[in-house]
């Protein structure tokens, strides 16, 4: 099976750009869910990296829901080559392609994380990060030690108002700047960026959580893009108008979600510079990863204990 994706070049970004120089995220491909009838302690795997903020999703939602010793992980090397993301444990495949082929004979598709990995079936149950939280906040309530609610139903409306906004915007607007090949193509997604830091911004101002008093699903999305921003954005994907820094709302907001003791840790800097300065050879030839910047997420904030809906019972 290895030699099946020895040669692979997988999730490679310039095959993704449009003619005028767009880059096009493509859909995931593996979406299934989980019955009640089927969860099981150890049954499932996620296969991550700390560097990738759609992995970071599933992480920070398996420790809030209290699921390590339900769910195991494997994480990626950090530097991704042309093979695509690679394991050093000997207890995982070599290749993460190793699992898409095994799963589909004949896929063509992006070589992505996260993937959520079905041990008994020997598939690729889900790859679809957004998906991913959604089955860890719901589907394990008799085995989970936390009951706290991320997609609470009388918020849900809200949650996936915020959620398309935020992604097209700001999750996958950092990667469409960062990627654009054509002067045009990066400054449209860079206006939109930062536009939509900008209404952000004026939110946080009157809400503690994107989507009112609780923190949700929306806040965990958007987490994973603001606290790369700084220390990879800013500079590696030329979002460089303000930092995040520089926006005292978003600031205290990231600061009171990184302080939150399952999500800090989390958060891996060395591993997510290193991918994105050393990987991204187009953006970054020489691969030198820089020392900076110092972050300041450890100091006070003004937002207040965090809060979280419940699962009704």
């Amino acid at each position: 099976m290895a030699n099946m994706v020895e040669g692979r070049i997988t999730d490679d970004p310039i095959a993704k750009l449009s003619r005028s120089g767009e880059f096009n995220r493509p859909d995931s491909t593996f979406r299934g869910q989980i019955l009640k009838s089927e969860v099981t302690s150890g049954r499932y795997h996620l296969y991550v990296s700390y560097a990738c903020p759609w992995a970071h999703r599933t992480l920070i939602t398996r420790n809030l829901k209290k699921l390590e010793k339900v769910i195991s992980v494997s994480v990626s090397d950090a530097y991704m080559g042309e093979k695509g993301w690679t394991f050093s444990d000997p207890k995982d495949p070599r290749y993460l392609a190793v699992l898409y082929v095994s799963s589909s004979k004949s896929y063509t598709g992006k070589i992505s994380v996260p993937v959520l990995w079905d041990s008994k079936t020997k598939t690729i149950l889900n790859n679809e990060s957004s998906e991913i939280i959604r089955i860890l906040n719901s589907s394990f309530s008799e085995l989970e030690a936390s009951s706290i609610d991320l997609y609470p139903e009388e918020l849900r409306a809200r949650i996936d108002e915020i959620n398309a906004k935020v992604y097209d915007s700001v999750n996958n607007g950092v990667y469409k700047t960062g990627f654009a090949a054509s002067q045009s193509a990066y400054e449209m997604s860079f206006d939109s960026l930062f536009k939509a830091l900008s209404d952000l911004e004026e939110d946080l101002s009157k809400n503690q959580f994107l989507a009112g008093e609780f923190f949700t699903e929306a806040d965990i999305r958007l987490f994973t893009t603001l606290v790369r921003f700084d220390p990879v954005y800013y500079g590696h994907f030329k979002c460089n108008f303000k930092r995040i820094e520089d926006y005292p709302h978003l600031q205290n907001y990231l600061k009171s979600i990184y302080q939150i003791p399952e999500i800090k840790s989390t958060c891996h800097f060395d591993h997510i510079k290193e991918h994105y300065y050393q990987s991204h050879k187009w953006i970054n030839p020489t691969g030198i990863v820089p020392k900076g910047p110092l972050l300041d997420l450890d100091s006070a904030h003004d937002r207040g204990p965090v809060k979280f809906k419940m699962m009704a019972h």
